[in-house]
């Protein structure tokens, strides 16, 4: 079987799959949020309460807010702060004797949409997360895509292009965490999202009650997300130029706004190199599960 584990900033999940991608085990617990021996020993503890619920061992493939550096070898790029600077495959392979592969969440959903979810069978697959933060991932014949730097997918840390003038207020106004300016992740994230509702109106809401309010007509919040469309758009119609995948697939709470699934690729057109696109944008099939379910699939099937 192949046991996959989501670390993030506030739970660890694990699941347990069998080769046909069927659950045989699912727990979550608490992050230790801040220590980075307990985060290693709770990973650890799931994976042995896993094969301990099933009877079975199984490879394992970890979801991190970040990614592993290739020069250091060491945790890069986490949100998770307490992460960052740490040996935290080889911490793990050593406390559970056996090779761990380490991927990047969204790295994860889009290994998961790949192999049997929105993007089953596709070649190329691009993964957005867009919630309160913005990132994304690649996978190609099913595989993570890491890249030699280790930034393969940072799609989130590019500029938002094609800015308009209040746009490019809007990236002197919210600067990213990165330490840069004018990120897409600043924009098409649900935290994005409510900052802009909030330039617009004057109000601190919350994305969910941003899209009550278009549920109920508000012309302010219906600006917001049709503002929110566009960039999203802009910056997809970005990737199609780069990298042309064979399906865009969406994960996060903003991709639960079915809308997005009709507006985004009409509007991605007019960015498109010689404006034709066709390229699918869809929901993730796995939705919140499609992160744990990737790390579980970071140990491909063997032929």
């Amino acid at each position: 079987m192949r046991i996959g584990i989501d670390l993030g900033g506030t739970k660890i999940e694990v699941i347990a799959l069998s080769d046909q991608g069927q659950e045989l085990f699912r727990h979550r617990v608490n992050t230790p949020r801040d220590d980075y021996a307990a985060t290693v020993q709770a990973i650890v503890d799931l994976v042995l309460l896993a094969e301990e619920k099933t009877g079975q061992q199984g490879t394992v493939g970890i979801g991190i807010p970040g990614t592993i550096s290739p020069y250091t070898q060491r945790v890069k790029n986490a949100n998770s702060t307490w992460l960052n600077g740490q040996p935290l495959d080889k911490d793990l392979a050593q406390a559970l004797n056996r090779d761990v592969r380490i991927a990047n969440d969204a790295n994860c959903l889009a290994v998961s949409e790949a192999v049997d979810g929105a993007g089953a069978g596709q070649p190329l697959v691009f993964a957005v997360i867009i919630g309160t933060g913005s990132g994304a991932g690649v996978a190609i014949g099913g595989e993570s895509r890491i890249g030699g730097n280790g930034n393969a997918g940072e799609w989130g840390h590019n500029p938002l292009p094609w800015m308009d003038e209040d746009e490019l207020r809007h990236r002197a106004e919210v600067p990213c965490y990165c330490g840069l300016q004018g990120c897409i992740e600043t924009f098409v994230s649900g935290t994005g999202f409510a900052i802009d509702y909030q330039r617009l109106s004057g109000k601190a809401l919350k994305g969910a009650e941003i899209i009550k309010l278009i549920e109920q007509q508000d012309p302010v919040a219906e600006l917001a997300m049709n503002r929110y469309e566009m960039r999203l758009a802009k910056s997809l119609a970005q990737v199609v130029n780069l990298l042309d995948p064979d399906v865009i697939v969406l994960g996060g709470g903003m991709s639960n706004n079915d809308r997005l699934y009709q507006t985004v690729p009409a509007l991605m057109k007019q960015w498109v190199f010689g404006r034709e696109c066709e390229t699918p944008v869809l929901k993730a099939v796995h939705g919140d599960s499609s992160g744990v379910r990737g790390a579980a699939w970071l140990w491909p099937l063997k032929g």
